[in-house]
This record gives structure tokens, C-alpha cells and sequence, in this order.
């Protein structure tokens, strides 16, 4: 697989990657919407420290990953139960 040397801007620096030619835009992406949070928070509470700006950008990545998996983990336990429903009922038929 073809790889691309890029250079993404987090807050006030660049860093440089070698990233899969199909997996840039969703490299960029993150980028900018990293960058979104840290401007988010930079408007939001007056927060000029870079550390303390990716600090709180981390910290909210983190609690959005936590409430997906938890999301996830509840649907999927749903999905089991009916999944085992149908089961039942179709061994019931048998």
C-alpha cells in the first residue's frame, strides 16, 4: 500500500507522518477537528497554555471514546438478547 509523507498542524505545531494514501483525509480530519477543540476551548474559557489546551482537547476525547463504547456495549448486549429471543422461539417451534 502506497504511503504519504504529510505534515498535520495540531495547535501551534507541525508533525510530520507517513500515513496510507487511504487513510490521509481521515488524518486531516482528526487534525482539524483536534484543532476545532483546542480554538473551542481557547474562545470557550480563556485557555492559552498549549498544554493546558490539549490537555482538556484529551481529556474530552476521552470521555467522548468512554460514552461511544458504553453505547455500543449496551446496544450490542440488546442485540444478544433479541438475538436469543428469536432463538428460543425458533427452537420452540422445532
Amino acid at each position: 500500500m502506497d504511503t504519504l509523507s504529510i505534515r498535520i498542524k495540531i495547535g501551534d505545531r507541525e508533525y510530520p507522518m507517513k500515513v496510507k494514501a487511504d487513510e490521509e483525509a481521515r488524518i486531516r480530519r482528526v487534525g482539524k477537528l483536534i484543532n476545532d477543540k483546542i480554538k473551542k476551548y481557547r474562545e470557550e474559557f480563556g485557555l492559552e497554555d498549549r498544554q493546558d489546551l490539549l490537555a482538556m482537547v484529551s481529556f474530552d476525547c476521552m470521555v467522548e471514546s468512554m460514552e461511544l463504547n458504553e453505547t455500543q456495549s449496551n446496544e450490542s448486549e440488546q442485540i444478544k438478547n433479541v438475538v436469543s429471543q428469536v432463538n428460543q422461539r425458533l427452537d420452540a417451534l422445532l
